[in-house]
């Protein structure tokens, strides 16, 4: 019973730390390109901004004021808003902005249908020879669209991410957000500098239109779907992090736990529509999308598997292990209800957003594996 139980720990902190240390170690280790980029001033590319929105009637007029202010000749950039069967006054709002603005485009569903089918719909509308994608409710700094159109003066670059900034208000689990996707965002350069990303941040990131497929209805993760089919293509994805998107931070677990659910579901999605990704011969970087993408979705299990073997290695090191694993859970479940401020929510924000993200990802397959519909449909 020892050896088998040593096998396990051994087994699952290995793939814990692998995930979370060792992957990042490894690329960070290897050779890195030196590409920045530089637009055309002669002839920079027309580019169009695709929106895709439902019932955004509040931020979608603030939305269009931040991307008509952007650094980028005007005559060759157009937005257009695509309509997921809003039913408040978005189309109101839009059609008031297109009475000075002739640059807008407003495509309307007559229905819901996800975000993938208004994406698809969006781009069908689109003219330009680049796409940026953007979400209704971030903002853009000033030059975000001329940085990521630079990137495609190399012509291996078929797609090119954004950095998503995020506040550090302090909040439940806020600041513990804000460390992981400091993290996260450190990881998507380095696999940008040694190649290509495997993903983009959904609300900014840029493509070649040519390269563009529609996404299949119901895709949970357009930002990780339209980038690879690039990739597949044999094309670059890289990260650019002078352009950027300005959000807030998850101010509490519950909704931080409904987005993780989401995007971790998605991930087995992507893999369910493209099976291709985790092929080596037919996915240049398939150990990446391995390493990056899916192993986070079985964490959770070795972390249960490392905890349950555990308590049959109660001697000498294994007594250290044990008791560390239960602190850290005892803050991370305290984190995710504390709701004053002070030094305890400091140190349990980090263990309560990491309970939080392992949690969404056990959440996230059951619903993918059992179908659930607000999984599928809605964008």
């Amino acid at each position: 019973m020892t050896s088998v139980a040593l096998t396990l720990f051994w087994f699952s902190a290995a793939l814990v730390l692998y995930t979370y240390i060792g992957y990042p170690v490894l690329l960070r280790s290897l050779p890195a390109r030196r590409d920045a980029g530089t637009l055309r001033r002669d002839d920079p590319p027309r580019v169009s901004v695709v929106v895709a929105v439902r019932d955004e009637e509040a931020v979608i007029g603030r939305r269009i004021d931040n991307l008509r202010t952007q650094d980028y000749p005007e005559d060759h950039i157009e937005i257009v808003v695509a309509s997921d069967g809003s039913t408040d006054g978005t189309e109101r709002v839009v059609k008031e902005h297109m009475r000075f603005d002739g640059r807008i485009r407003f495509v309307a569903l007559p229905r819901p249908a996800g975000k993938a089918v208004a994406l698809n719909a969006g781009l069908q509308a689109a003219s330009g020879e680049v796409v940026v994608f953007a979400d209704a409710r971030q903002s853009f700094n000033r030059e975000a669209v001329r940085r990521l159109l630079a990137r495609f003066d190399d012509p291996k670059v078929g797609a090119v991410s954004g950095e998503l900034v995020l506040n550090r208000e302090p909040s439940q689990i806020g600041e513990g957000v804000s460390a992981y996707w400091s993290y996260e965002k450190w990881i998507r350069k380095a696999e940008s500098d040694i190649g290509s990303m495997v993903g983009a941040t959904g609300c900014i990131y840029a493509i070649r239109k040519e390269l563009f497929e529609p996404i299949p209805e119901g895709t949970l993760l357009d930002d990780v779907w339209v980038p690879m089919r690039i990739v597949l293509k044999g094309y670059r994805v890289v990260f650019e992090p002078r352009a950027q998107a300005f959000d807030s931070v998850s101010k509490e677990a519950p909704q931080e736990f409904r987005r993780k659910v989401r995007t971790l579901a998605g991930n087995l999605q992507i893999v369910y529509l493209m099976p291709e990704l985790t092929l080596p011969w037919r996915n240049p970087v398939a150990f990446q999308f391995v390493s990056h993408k899916l192993l986070r979705l079985a964490v959770p299990f070795a972390l249960m598997l490392m905890l349950v073997s555990n308590l049959f290695l109660r001697d000498g090191i294994y007594t250290v292990t044990l008791c560390g694993q239960v602190v850290w859970y005892l803050f991370g479940l305290l984190g995710t209800a504390w709701t004053g401020g002070g030094l305890f929510r400091k140190m349990a924000s980090v263990p309560a957003a990491f309970l939080v993200l392992n949690a969404a990802a056990v959440v996230g397959i059951v619903r993918f594996l059992r179908g659930k519909k607000d999984l599928w449909v809605r964008g």
